[in-house]
């Protein structure tokens, strides 16, 4: 596993060793105790350990985001795509951070098989980008309803730059188009 720093520090992709033959190919999606070696290494923080799995699968063009969650059940992700493709993005939403309100994306397949690690105190979203999308989450707390947050995916104090689908406007969850701008945000 190879951990690769972004521009927003703490948020990193994994790179996981594949080994392939004729046969197929096989790789450890994930393995605690290198994950927590390769941190250390790095000189990133220990996150807590993961509790909640979650998967979803997403038409092509479904946005799901921006989302968080506030202590006490704040959560880091781990994340991947296992089939199809999606633009997955993580902003800074902590106060007082010198990178409040900057974002990261990159994308995410099946075939490139990369992770984003999203710690606590970022937001986090996607976009699908092909029909059947199934994207998989490892998180370090439970949902918890009454600590969920999110900001809105368009908001131009942000600024990202999505990925064109071939629609107008992305899909989106009636609470995703009636999120509030990052300036209104919950304290993080």
């Amino acid at each position: 596993m190879k951990l690769v720093k972004t521009p927003l520090p703490g948020v990193l992709i994994v790179e996981p060793a594949v080994y392939g033959d004729e046969r197929g190919w096989f790789m450890e999606s994930f393995n605690e105790p290198r994950w927590r070696q390769a941190l250390e290494e790095l000189g990133e923080p220990q996150p807590r350990p993961f509790v909640q799995d979650n998967h979803s699968c997403s038409r092509a063009g479904v946005l799901r985001g921006l989302h968080y969650q506030l202590p006490p059940h704040a959560q880091g992700k781990l994340v991947r795509v296992v089939r199809g493709r999606a633009f997955d993005v993580a902003v800074d939403i902590r106060r007082g951070s010198e990178h409040f309100g900057k974002w990261f994306g990159v994308e995410l397949t099946a075939e490139n098989k990369r992770q984003l690690w999203i710690p606590e105190g970022f937001a986090h979203g996607f976009l699908a980008l092909e029909d059947d999308t199934h994207f998989l989450y490892k998180t370090t707390d439970v949902y918890a309803k009454e600590c969920e947050g999110a900001v809105r995916w368009d908001d131009p104090a942000i600024g990202i730059k999505w990925p064109p689908t071939g629609a107008a406007e992305p899909s989106l969850a009636p609470r995703d188009a009636m999120a509030p701008a990052l300036e209104s945000l919950r304290a993080c």
